[in-house]
């Protein structure tokens, strides 16, 4: 489906402004961290807005606005990576289609040199490069094909057991936890609040 020019400029321009405003506001109120609320318990991600500004200002502005609230990890693959914020997942009758949705507009990719190691965060896509939405990911193994082709803009700072739990869940076809693991919620937290 090809977008209209007017559409890719109008996306580029929300984007810049999001992110500078949200520099701005991570400057004026020091590090934010998103806390991430599981029904298998919490895990606490670093930002990098130096490597991926954009990304980083859209995934705090879902987490604000509540998007990610009652999703679930719809793929999990131990020794690789546990992967989420699809809105499809909130209902089960969609199951189908669980992996295919997004917030109704794309992020440009934002290629970094930040390696995909345990922990790391990075956004998921289709084949598209600049098709990421709202769906993400975090590392479990460290999937190094990954590197240089799909946008990292963060990593766990705690609740590494969190994911060593969700990671090595039991799963089904198309690798989806046998057992469903909800995202209860994703807050955004000044760092310096976090023990």
């Amino acid at each position: 489906m090809k977008q209209s020019l007017f559409s890719i400029f109008a996306v580029a321009a929300v984007g810049a402004i999001v992110s500078s405003s949200a520099l701005a506001a991570d400057e004026k109120a020091g590090k934010e961290v998103a806390v991430i609320k599981t029904s298998a318990g919490e895990m606490v991600a670093e930002f990098w807005p130096d490597v991926a500004p954009k990304t980083v200002a859209n995934f705090k502005k879902l987490a604000n606005d509540k998007f990610y609230d009652g999703t679930a990890f719809h793929r999990v693959i131990k020794g690789f990576m546990i992967q989420g914020g699809d809105p499809l997942t909130k209902d089960d009758s969609k199951q189908a289609r669980w992996g295919t949705g997004d917030p109704g507009y794309k992020v440009e990719a934002e290629f970094s040199d930040k390696p995909h190691t345990r922990g790391v965060l990075s956004m998921a896509r289709s084949a598209d490069p600049n098709s990421a939405g709202s769906q993400f990911f975090i590392c479990h193994g460290s999937p190094d094909f990954l590197n240089g082709k799909y946008t990292a803009f963060g990593k766990l700072v705690k609740g590494d057991d969190v994911l060593e739990k969700i990671a090595t869940t039991p799963t089904a076809a198309q690798d989806r936890p046998v057992q469903k693991v909800v995202v209860e919620s994703i807050r955004i937290v000044p760092a310096d609040s976090i023990k």
